[in-house]
Parts: C-alpha cells; sequence; structure tokens
C-alpha cells in the first residue's frame, strides 16, 4: 500500500505505425471470445489489490487474494485445487498466527511447491514472509524482515503516511513489499522509510519446506535520492533484480531504474541502478477511473527461466501518460537480453485509437513456454456516450480487463484481447482504496490467469448486486 501524500490518502512514445507493426504478426487475437470469468470472492464488501499464484507441481492448484479494505481485518484468500471450479474461501491474518495483516501481500510458487507470501502487518514496521506448504490452505510465518536506514543516507520529507498503521519514531519501516521465488531462492525487495531506498532480502530454498536463512537487508544504490512503488525478479542463474520509480509523492512524473546483484545470494551486491524510462505518471497521479487512490507508473518484472529459445531475457512494464495531467496513460514494454545493461526501445502494448486510461498492469512469464502475458485496466470503451462499456454517461471512469500475449520473448505482441466479462465502476463501490495500487497474473503451461477486482457481476455471484461493492475475479486464457 503505498504511503501517501497527505491531501488523501524517458521512455518514448511509439507511432502508431510502429504499433501496429508491433502487433501484426497474430492480428487474428482479437476474433477470440472474452474467456469465462470467475468470482472468487462471492462475498460481501469490497476486495481490491489482487495476487494471483499458479503452483508449478500442480496447474490445478490456483491461489488468488484480496485485500480487504476496511472496516474489516485481514485479506481475503481463495484456494482452488480443480483449476478454478470449486474454491475454499477463508480470510487470513484476522489477528492470527500471521497477526494482522494490512495490505500488500503478493505471491510466489517455487520450483519445489512452495508458496512464499510477503505482506505487511497493521502497526508494524517489519516485512514479514509466510510459506505455504499444502497449496495455500494454510501458512505459517517463517520471518520478519527488519527495514535498516542505509548508511549515510539522509531522510527526505514526505507527507503523511497512510500504509500500515505504524507510527514509531526513529525507526526504520517498510512500504510495498513484493516477493519472486526460483532457482533455489527466493527474494523480496521493499522500500525502506524515512530514507525511501529499495532494500532487498533472500535465502535459500533447497526442497518443499527446506530454506536457509534470510541474508540481512541489502540496500539498492538509490538514484535521484529515492525509489519505490517497484517489483523484484530472480533470474535463471539466481541473479536479482529490481525495478523502481523515484517520484513518491506528486503527478508531475518520474524516471524508472533498475538493479542487479549479478550474483543473489553470493557477496557482490547490488550494482549501480540503469535508467530505464521516464514516465509522466508519478507517485500519485489522480485519473477519473481511480479518483482517490490515484496511480504510480507500475512498473514490473518477469525474467524467463524456462531454458527454451529466450531464457535469461528479462521483460519490464510501466505506464505511460502521452500528456502530463492528460489521463491518456498507456502500458509500455521494454526487455533485456544482458541481465538489464540495456534495454530494448520502449513500445505501446494497449492498441486501442482512444486517449482514455490504462492503468495497474501485471507481468507473468509462463516458466514451461516462455510467453509473456501483460494484463491491465483499460477505460478503452467508455466515451460517455453508452453502450457496455459506459456506465454512467462519463468518458473514462469505467473499465475493463484487457490483455496480451508474446511467444516470441516480447519482440511481438497479439492484437488486445478482452478478458473480463462485464464493465466495472469504482465510485458504487463507495471506498477511497478504488482498486488498489495494483493486480498481479500468472502464467503456466501455456494458460494466462488475468486476476482483477471487478464490480460488474458478470457472473451474478456478487452478494453486493451490480456496481457496487468489489468481487476479486480471474479468468484462463488458453494461449498454447
Amino acid at each position: 500500500m503505498r504511503k501517501s501524500p497527505a491531501r488523501r490518502f524517458a521512455g518514448s512514445l511509439i507511432p502508431i505505425a510502429v504499433v501496429a507493426a508491433i502487433f501484426a504478426p497474430a492480428a487474428s487475437a482479437r476474433t477470440k471470445a472474452i474467456p469465462a470469468n470467475i468470482d472468487v470472492s462471492a462475498q460481501t464488501g469490497n476486495e481490491a489489490e489482487d495476487a494471483i499464484a499458479v503452483n508449478p507441481t500442480n496447474p490445478s492448484n490456483i491461489v488468488a487474494m484480496s485485500v480487504l479494505p476496511g472496516p474489516s481485518l485481514g485479506i481475503f484468500e481463495g484456494v482452488s485445487f480443480n483449476g478454478g471450479q470449486t474454491w475454499t474461501r477463508q480470510i487470513l491474518g484476522d489477528d492470527d498466527e500471521l497477526g494482522i495483516i494490512c495490505c500488500d501481500q503478493q505471491l510466489s510458487w517455487d520450483e519445489f511447491g512452495n508458496l512464499w507470501m510477503v505482506y505487511l502487518e497493521s502497526g508494524s514496521p517489519n516485512v514479514p514472509i509466510a510459506l505455504s506448504t499444502d497449496g495455500g490452505l494454510t501458512f505459517a510465518k517463517v520471518v520478519d524482515i527488519v527495514p535498516t536506514k542505509p548508511k549515510g543516507s539522509r531522510s527526505p520529507k514526505h507527507k503523511g503516511s497512510k500504509g500500515n498503521g505504524f507510527k514509531g519514531k526513529g525507526s526504520s519501516s517498510s512500504d510495498q513489499p513484493s516477493i519472486s521465488a526460483g532457482a533455489g531462492s527466493v527474494w523480496v525487495s521493499y522500500t525502506s522509510y524515512p530514507a525511501v531506498v529499495v532494500q532487498a532480502s533472500g535465502a535459500a530454498v533447497t526442497g518443499l519446506g527446506q530454506f536457509g536463512s534470510f541474508s540481512e537487508p541489502e540496500s539498492v544504490p538509490t538514484a535521484n535520492g529515492r525509489g519505490n512503488y517497484g517489483d523484484t525478479s530472480v533470474g535463471p542463474d539466481g541473479q536479482l533484480m529490481v525495478i523502481y520509480q523515484d517520484a513518491t509523492i506528486n503527478q508531475g512524473g518520474s524516471h524508472i531504474y533498475t538493479a542487479l546483484d549479478p550474483d543473489g545470494l553470493g557477496p557482490e551486491g547490488f550494482d549501480n541502478p540503469v535508467f530505464l524510462a521516464r514516465s509522466r505518471v508519478g507517485g500519485f497521479d489522480y485519473i477519473a477511473a481511480q479518483p482517490n487512490r490515484s496511480v504510480d507508473a507500475e512498473a514490473n518484472l518477469g525474467w524467463d527461466r524456462s531454458g527454451g529459445l529466450y531464457n535469461g531475457r528479462v521483460q519490464a512494464i510501466w505506464t505511460q501518460e502521452v500528456k502530463n495531467e492528460s489521463d491518456n496513460t498507456d502500458i509500455m514494454s521494454q526487455y533485456s537480453d544482458d541481465n538489464g545493461a540495456t534495454w530494448s526501445p520502449a513500445v505501446r502494448l494497449n492498441d486501442d485509437a482512444t486517449a482514455n486510461s490504462q492503468f495497474n498492469p501485471a507481468i507473468a512469464v509462463d516458466q514451461v513456454t516462455g510467453f509473456v502475458g501483460v494484463s491491465w485496466y483499460d477505460a478503452r470503451n467508455d466515451l460517455g456516450e453508452g453502450g457496455e462499456g459506459d456506465t454512467d454517461g462519463v468518458p473514462n471512469d469505467d473499465v475493463q480487463i484487457w490483455a496480451t500475449y508474446s511467444t516470441d520473448g516480447g519482440a511481438t505482441f497479439v492484437a488486445n484481447l478482452r478478458v473480463s466479462e462485464g464493465t466495472s465502476n469504482i465510485l458504487g463501490a463507495e471506498t477511497g482504496f478504488d482498486y488498489g495500487d495494483y493486480t498481479h497474473a500468472a502464467f503456466q503451461g501455456g494458460v494466462f490467469y488475468p486476476s482483477w477486482s471487478d464490480n460488474s457481476n458478470s457472473t451474478g455471484e456478487n452478494p453486493d448486486g451490480t456496481l457496487h461493492m468489489l468481487d476479486l475475479y480471474m479468468t484462463q486464457v488458453i494461449v498454447a
């Protein structure tokens, strides 16, 4: 959950001709039917800011989670062992052995069948990590990572905090953790406050339920004095990369950086950050579709460890605004074949011809096929003129979920696919949390799994009805 200002809580643009060329190899994908949607939560109240993971040792085992943005304690979890046909639904972190979970849960499955979760705990400055060895039915907290203040750092001023409610003076606290498991290791990164720098900690994993001690927090030599709203990814040789943006509180734009630890659990530490892109999306950029919580550039990573043709290629996605404060935001993609030393030119993934908003993208790499999937909230069909993409006659405030995928390592992507059956509008949810800071997706064995928050009631299972409280949804896009 982004620490917010007190008030309410250079990448390049690609010409239309180039965008058309990027999508041209698979334009027939537009004819695909919208896949059947699944209401994972089907319960009263709002479920927002979502996570999803698919077990590589048993792809029928799906786990999805959402924040419960008050007044309920904890987070919602749905667990399926039959590919999403039925779900075990439960609340975690409601003052149980995991504590009181505030928010920011993220999931990552490793090759041994361990399901790792990172989250924030109400009233605590630390970064808790929990582990499930039974497919997500139960979790046990295994460590609390204690954020530290980097030596010689100064604490930049920042206005207020929402976060997890921790208000300790003279101590470091944490925000926006992310987690990645693979190549015999598991890593978390997070932002350490008050210095506003990215730190990471990892452990070796040798089998189901078998792992070593987590390392002391390792600080990224942050460019421009601060870094936040990032992501973590582990490469095929155990190397580690983080991505983050430097603007944390305003609407005026940001710089996006990546940083590499070339030997992961080894002694080398992080190299200096590499500039990736200049975005006009700041730390809290308010758009009509997310008017209370706002959006950030939401940079994310996905690393190919499949052993296939593009093994070792790392993917980065982020959000661009065509003109500052235009609300015309786009989802951008780049990749690197040299551990982030150099990056491909930024390309626009959303292929609409509107000036509407796309935001909160999610990326997943299939470690079986090497395919890349990206999904996002999309207001392209809301022109304020009625129709299925407009619920209220106001343009650019209704959203659907759209996606695309690549079978050639991110060189080209298929024409965009609409994957949500219904159209959502956040105003009826009556929550300042909106859809949350992010959403997530999974990709396993040729099937792409976007997850999102939805109040369209397209499946008829939301007990709050249509265009009221949000439920956690998912679907399956068959690629291979």
